[in-house]
């Protein structure tokens, strides 16, 4: 059972610097992580009585 344990930790430590990597040089292998971005109006009407 801590065999396993141990693999699962290896596999996340892993996963984790793998994903780290990706987010940095994602960019130059054309992946776009940049969020769409729109103006967003509404109404609000305050009752002051």
């Amino acid at each position: 059972m801590l065999r396993l344990i141990k693999w699962l930790l290896y596999l996340f430590v892993l996963g984790f610097f793998a994903l780290v990597a990706y987010v940095y040089i994602g960019p130059f292998l054309g992946a776009d992580f940049t969020p769409e971005t729109r103006e967003i109006r509404q109404d609000i009407l305050i009752d002051t009585d």
